[in-house]
């Protein structure tokens, strides 16, 4: 049942729940990514999990927030937030100061939610601006909280710089300490953290999921074409250049062989004219921002799914296409190597290197065997360990935990 009051955000699940054995926790969610009218797949890894959660005993409500300077989101229908906006310095050197402004703008709200239905735990999404939220709302109404970190800059030390920074860091790291638990994505992001804040600071490491179903193999798979898929924002760090270098480099070998790249941003422009000095411009298809459906889709009828991102907590891109039965090629050192066992269910090149990269495109792409064997040991290792349903399970055990 969703709550049609609207001062209030939506509860999910609040009939259902009166049904499992255990009392649910009610659960207030702070988060700056959500899927919205604009764009279903921002924060896909914070929505799609609700109704797993609901199952295990969780109900929901959600505070998507945004500064007042960015274009306003309107919620998607089946991905019910409350989007509220709140005042903000711009660009990173108003992030120190945006938890606070953001308390300000949801205390009241929260009060009132409090008063309809008592809220048990707060999970904040990323330290800065939610975390430092909720460490306000903890100290003005008790209320305990946990905090997800999706990323390597847990400090965020990496996007902003000077004086600003070292302000992010100190509150980071605050937020960090005060919560009951720090959830991060991987053993690589928790390194991060625990590099930050020192080995005392309580941390559990919750693998982001997928949904199997949306994300699936083809009925009866049959390469069709050479096509390799990368999905991602086009910023130097998610290492498009290099894979537009070895599509290149293959392209005598493979006749066919095409890339197509979905996803925007700033390098788009570079990236194209990239391209055409190599003579590839026929080859490499910029499809720039599609639906969760659309990505499903391309994920299903690619030969070969490619990302060599060298800054990645873990990068939910591969799971799905892991999910989709499709051979996965990624850097080490990332959150993702936590997960691919090279050459089993996936590859692992270094960052940056153009020829190991090429080597295992080569592979894939000439044995269709073994690329058959390595989607299906990919789909097998996301049924086994990365299903939302598991994922949820992890999450309620932490809320309760938070509670004791």
């Amino acid at each position: 049942m969703v709550t049609e009051n609207p001062t209030l955000p939506p509860i999910l699940g609040q009939e259902s729940a009166q049904k499992k054995s255990k009392a649910p926790i009610r659960v207030l969610t702070l988060t700056p990514f959500f899927p919205s009218e604009n764009d279903d797949a921002a924060g896909c890894f914070v929505s799609e999990p609700l109704a797993a959660l609901d199952r295990a005993g969780v109900e929901s409500a959600v505070f998507a927030v945004q500064p007042f300077y960015r274009r306003k989101m309107h919620p998607r229908q089946n991905a019910p937030a409350q989007w509220i906006r709140y005042l903000s310095i711009p660009r990173g050197f108003g992030l120190p100061s945006a938890g606070a402004f953001l308390f300000a703008s949801i205390l009241s709200r929260v009060r009132e939610l409090q008063r309809a239905d008592k809220i048990d735990v707060v999970h904040a999404h990323a330290a800065l601006p939610c975390g430092h939220a909720a460490m306000l709302l903890k100290s003005e109404l008790h209320l305990p909280y946990v905090v997800t970190v999706h990323g390597l800059d847990a400090f965020s030390t990496e996007q902003v710089h000077g004086r600003a920074g070292k302000w992010c860091r100190r509150i980071s790291m605050r937020v960090y300490q005060s919560s009951r638990r720090v959830i991060c994505i991987s053993e690589r992001v928790r390194e991060q953290v625990l590099e930050g804040t020192g080995p005392t600071c309580r941390t559990s490491v919750v693998y982001n999921a997928v949904d199997p179903k949306m994300f699936s193999p083809e009925i009866s798979p049959a390469r069709a074409s050479l096509l390799v898929l990368s999905v991602g924002n086009l910023i130097p760090i998610k290492g498009h250049e290099v894979l537009i270098r070895s599509i290149a480099s293959l392209a005598s070998q493979f006749k066919d062989l095409t890339l197509e790249i979905i996803g925007d941003g700033a390098e788009r422009l570079r990236l194209e004219n990239l391209a055409g000095s190599l003579g590839i411009s026929q080859r490499v298809h910029f499809r720039g921002r599609q639906s969760r459906t659309q990505v499903a889709e391309a994920m299903r009828r690619c030969a070969v799914f490619c990302l060599p991102s060298r800054y990645e907590g873990l990068g939910c891109v591969y799971l799905e296409a892991m999910s989709s039965g499709k051979p996965v090629i990624a850097c080490r050192g990332q959150g993702i190597a936590e997960i691919i066992r090279q050459g089993s269910n996936g590859f692992l090149v270094g960052p940056d290197n153009e020829k190991e990269l090429s080597l295992a495109l080569s592979m894939l792409l000439r044995d269709e065997s073994l690329s058959n064997r390595i989607g299906k040991a990919a789909r097998e290792t996301v049924l086994d360990q990365f299903t939302l349903s598991e994922q949820a399970e992890r999450l309620s055990r932490i809320y309760r935990e938070s509670l004791a």
